[in-house]
């Protein structure tokens, strides 16, 4: 991936197009999206990530299905020698799907999240070099993102944030138990991954993470294998939405903020633009439906711990599944 001029080509792929035709949105974005997505890392940012103990990551395995990821390492275990490039000091935690798939060239998207302040930026780009003491990325793409729908926590270092890959139970199936379900019912956050690696190579393509939020309860299992939960009106990229127009694969990551326990899971997803249950949830402007394909769940494999603070502002005027039940 060279380090293009923004005005040489768009920074968006035709999917993430379709999505910002289909809100009316197009025409507003493309006027300012050259000041809004950089093809290196603003000082702020490369420091910002220098600060975090954690890291998102998308990116996809050797089946090409996409899987969303966390890193974590004592603050610092992220370094820019460069506003082009991007040092991670860490590897994936112990029975991370993505373990051994983070290889020269391979595509990803990072997403830093300060959840005590509700700040975040994003990148993508791809793998320069990959070893035991961990990754190197050149980017590709760099931006903010609103703090929208973000809930306020506090992070804390346990003992075994040097020991990424200290064994814990792992469980593989595919599809939810109930230990699973419960945690997806009761989350108030998730990452999706997804990826679109069949177009031209430009800065359009490439993989994605992003942090989705809402009331407790706001995803719904529909059954053992599917769920289902509104997306709320963002920063109109639409990066996540256009990947899934195009790629219907998608990972997920769940996190259970007190016990470490995280949950993996790839599968399908899709797009539900027109639902009378849209309506409940004010600034919801489509559902996204997934389907597992596989589901793995490590438990207390993250070596941190959340203190929660509140949930976002933006979350008072939402609404819920009992208000569509009642509404139907």
């Amino acid at each position: 991936m060279t380090h293009q001029q923004h005005d040489t080509e768009s920074p968006f792929h035709p999917g993430e197009q379709q999505a910002q035709d289909r809100m009316g949105v197009r025409e507003k974005i493309e006027r300012v999206v050259y000041r809004r997505i950089l093809d290196h890392m603003p000082d702020q940012h490369r420091e910002f990530y220098a600060s975090l103990p954690f890291v998102l990551l998308g990116s996809v395995d050797d089946q090409d299905r996409p899987w969303a990821s966390i890193i974590a390492g004592r603050p610092g275990f992220m370094s820019s020698p460069d506003s082009y490039s991007l040092g991670i000091g860490a590897n994936p935690l112990f029975g991370d799907p993505l373990i051994g798939m983070l290889k020269p060239g391979t595509e990803i998207g990072l997403l830093g999240i300060q959840p005590e302040t509700r700040r975040r930026n994003r990148l993508t780009g791809r793998v320069r070099s990959a070893g035991p003491d961990g990754i190197s990325v050149d980017i590709g793409q760099a931006f903010g993102n609103c703090p929208q729908y973000i809930q306020t926590r506090t992070v804390e270092l346990q003992a075994g944030i040097d020991a990424p890959q200290t064994e814990h139970p792992v469980t593989e199936t595919d599809r939810f138990d109930d230990d699973v379900r419960a945690l997806i019912e009761r989350s108030d956050t998730l990452f999706i991954a997804t990826a679109y690696l069949e177009g031209p190579d430009t800065v359009a393509q490439g993989a994605d993470v992003s942090h989705r939020g809402g009331k407790p309860g706001f995803v719904r299992v529909e059954d053992d294998r599917t769920f289902v939960f509104p997306d709320f009106s963002g920063n109109f990229h639409f990066n996540t939405v256009g990947n899934i127009l195009l790629n219907p694969k998608a990972g997920f990551l769940f996190v259970d903020f007190d016990s470490g326990d995280l949950v993996y899971t790839t599968g399908l997803a899709e797009i539900i633009w027109d639902s009378v249950e849209i309506e409940a949830f004010a600034g919801a402007e489509r559902l996204i439906r997934f389907r597992a394909e596989k589901v793995i769940r490590v438990e207390g494999s993250l070596p941190l711990h959340f203190h929660f603070g509140e949930y976002s502002p933006m979350l008072e005027r939402t609404g819920s599944w009992r208000q569509t039940a009642n509404a139907n």
